[in-house]
């Protein structure tokens, strides 16, 4: 699996954790929810951001490696 392949993987992962998160708050209203939203996958939403910078830089950094060894 190639940086994009995986790159994708994770943007998937994430987009399907939120879309049962959305489904499960639904149900669930109360602080502890509140608390697992602002503790947990607002970060968790962040750290993805900052790793698909990170894989895009990398992978710019590999095709350059790429090209050179040409």
């Amino acid at each position: 699996m190639g940086v994009f392949e995986a790159r994708g993987t994770l943007a998937k992962a994430m987009k399907d954790l939120s879309l049962r998160w959305s489904d499960v708050r639904v149900h669930w209203n109360d602080e502890r929810a509140e608390e697992v939203e602002k503790e947990l996958l607002q970060p968790m939403e962040m750290d993805l951001r900052f790793a698909a910078n990170a894989m895009d830089q990398l992978a710019n950094l590999l095709a350059r490696a790429r090209r050179d060894c040409e």
